[in-house]
């Protein structure tokens, strides 16, 4: 993990960007973070190691971390609550249509459609996100 966060910290720099102590404590709870965490728990969490954070500088991190792909934002419950999550391997995120709880799903890879688009629509990918719902084993 410390060589690809190294890596992930060189090419922040390699695009003019500073690496500061709170971007690198973000990163590499992100990076290790088994859940999908909303910016509020970021900052709570990050708080007892680096009690100068603020809420606000989660939220700018956040968006310069989501502008380089380095994280996604999942918007649940009417786009209103945002969670966030490393780009850091393949798969598909599960929203539990009862809790709101999220998990990865680990399958084979999502199919290239750039091709399929472009030729039906004209359009040229710049990206492709598949949100899948469904009830929770708690919830079901």
């Amino acid at each position: 993990m410390v060589n690809k966060l190294e890596g992930i910290l060189e090419d922040l720099r390699d695009h003019g960007i500073r690496v500061t102590e709170a971007r690198r404590l973000m990163l590499e709870y992100l990076m290790t973070s088994h859940e999908h965490p909303s910016a509020e728990k970021i900052y709570q969490d990050l708080m007892d190691v680096y009690p100068q954070i603020s809420l606000a500088t989660v939220y700018n991190n956040l968006n310069l971390f989501l502008k380089e792909g380095l994280v996604t934002e999942i918007k649940i419950k009417n786009d209103q609550t945002r969670y966030y999550d490393f780009m850091g391997h393949e798969h598909i995120n599960i929203v539990c249509e009862n809790c709101g709880k999220i998990a990865d799903f680990e399958g084979e890879p999502l199919p290239d459609i750039s091709d399929l688009v472009r030729d039906q629509t004209g359009y040229q990918l710049q990206k492709q996100e598949l949100l899948v719902y469904g009830f929770c084993p708690e919830c079901q």
